[in-house]
C-alpha cells in the first residue's frame, strides 16, 4: 500500500522533513516513490517552512494512497494558508 508520510532529514537538533509518497513497507527515511513537499519546523522568519504540491497530493490520494495523521494536519494547514494568500 502506498502511504504519504514524512521522511526525516537534517542534522541533530535541526530536523527537516520531506513529505514523500512511499510503500508502507519501506523504512521511514528509505526509498520513496515521489517527494511531494517539505516541512521545516525550525524555519527562521522569512524562510519558507512548509510547501506541498497539492496537485500531486491529490493524485496520490486519488490512486488510493493513505496519508499519515501528521501529513493530513500539515496539508490542511497549507491549504488554508494558500487560499488565504490568494
Amino acid at each position: 500500500m502506498v502511504v504519504i508520510r514524512m521522511a526525516r532529514g537534517g542534522s541533530k537538533k535541526r530536523p527537516f522533513y520531506s513529505i514523500v509518497a512511499t510503500d508502507s513497507r519501506d523504512r521511514r527515511d528509505g526509498r520513496f516513490i515521489e517527494r511531494v513537499g517539505f516541512y521545516n519546523p525550525v524555519a527562521n522568519e522569512g524562510e519558507e517552512g512548509l510547501r506541498i504540491a497539492i496537485d500531486r497530493l491529490e493524485y496520490w490520494k486519488g490512486v488510493g494512497a493513505q496519508m499519515s495523521p501528521a501529513v493530513a494536519r500539515l496539508a490542511k494547514q497549507y491549504a488554508g494558508k494558500v487560499t488565504a494568500a490568494v
